[in-house]
């Protein structure tokens, strides 16, 4: 077995006996029933997530950004200039970023995974060099990688998510850099959820109305030449809430845990990835995967771990009972992809930035509501007595 196929055989999904003693535990707390409101779900996922009841506090955390470049830039779909990509890293690497502070505030480890800039970086402290291509070919004209190339991406995830939690954390948050990678993130969300481009695509960075409007028509136009138009995988309409795949191209397995129905190595999910994702959309999918094979939780950012998550959905649905969403971004397509796999963003900031941003600022409340269960007293040991007594 390959890597990723032993990945996803380890992926169980939420314990179903950690999920209804975590729901009793919160009932005999010293509170309302229910007044903690989302964090009381936040707690019960977690103690689902890990199989115990309360769970593990989820810290240390570790931020991990993965970088890679776009053909699609070409397009002119943002007005930024490739060798961004390059010159963010440095400064995610000189700790000069948002995402370098936000992790400073909350304790996390910032880790910098190369997986596909355009460009040789010098080694330095806290980068990983995992290098499966300098960039990905143009999503428009035909897929953005080879099957090969997002099994790489994938398994080199998954290889983060296993050194992280190797050296100690408990929580993984995902960060991505890519100039134009909202363009394949919208992309793949309309692949995996049928839902039309203009629906799904957003500003990025702030282009203005006719780049925006040049967008729309690229993501179109790789759904068309790529196969995942249409009836086969561009369908209007959502496929429902907690449903994870919505063309049939990229139509995922049923929730039943190990290996997705056929060939996890050429199946439609791994197709449609490979057709219009990133290196660093695959990787953070793999990273998802990962963390999910060893039961810890793992906080998704913006719009790009959330079309990132659709594919690690579609290869492995009970992934995304290891998932919480840090943040709903001002991005649209991030909002139909939350919807589509069946989860409840903890901030809406209107951020738009990425990087991991919208996670860290999450894992203080993820951090909250888990030592809730484990610091609060019941009624029983505070001698309160409840309602209705």
């Amino acid at each position: 077995m390959t890597i990723l196929e032993q990945t996803l055989a380890a992926i169980r999904p939420a314990d179903p006996e950690a999920v209804a003693e975590a729901r009793a535990h919160q009932d005999r707390l010293t509170k309302p029933r229910g007044a903690l409101g989302a964090l009381e779900e936040v707690a019960v996922r977690l103690a689902g997530a890990a199989a115990a009841s309360p769970p593990p506090i989820p810290a240390p955390a570790a931020l991990a950004i993965f970088a890679a470049d776009h053909g699609v830039h070409a397009q002119g779909v943002s007005p930024w200039p490739q060798e961004v990509t390059q010159q963010m890293v440095g400064n995610f690497l000189a700790g000069g970023a948002v995402a370098n502070a936000f992790a400073a505030q909350v304790g996390a480890t910032v880790t910098v995974v190369d997986v596909g800039v355009a460009a040789d970086l010098p080694p330095a402290p806290n980068l990983i060099v995992d290098k499966v291509a300098y960039g990905t070919a143009d999503l428009s004209e035909g897929p953005a990688m080879t099957p090969a190339q997002a099994v790489s991406a994938l398994e080199a995830g998954i290889a983060v998510a296993r050194r992280l939690v190797d050296q100690g954390a408990r929580c993984l948050v995902t960060g991505d850099m890519g100039i134009a990678n909202t363009t394949a993130s919208a992309a793949l969300i309309c692949a995996f959820t049928g839902r039309d481009a203009a629906e799904a695509t957003g500003r990025g960075t702030g282009v203005d109305d006719e780049t925006l409007t040049r967008k729309v028509e690229i993501v179109r136009r790789a759904l068309l030449v790529n196969g995942l138009a249409g009836p086969a995988g561009g369908r209007s309409g959502d496929a429902g809430e907690g449903r994870i795949a919505g063309g049939d191209v990229a139509a995922g397995p049923e929730r039943s845990g190990g290996l997705p129905a056929g060939d996890a190595l050429t199946g439609p999910a791994l197709r449609t990835l490979a057709a219009v994702g990133g290196l660093e959309h695959a990787a953070i999918a793999g990273f998802i995967l990962g963390a999910a094979s060893l039961r810890v939780p793992v906080i998704l950012d913006g719009v790009i771990a959330g079309s990132a998550a659709l594919a690690a959905a579609a290869l492995a649905p009970d992934a995304v009972d290891h998932c919480v969403a840090g943040h709903r971004s001002a991005e649209p397509g991030h909002a139909l992809a939350l919807a589509h796999l069946g989860l409840r963003p903890l901030v809406e900031l209107e951020l738009r930035l990425g990087e991991g941003t919208g996670g860290l600022l999450a894992h203080p409340l993820v951090c909250a509501a888990v030592r809730v269960m484990h610091e609060v007293a019941t009624f029983d040991s505070a001698g309160v007595t409840e309602k209705g007594a």
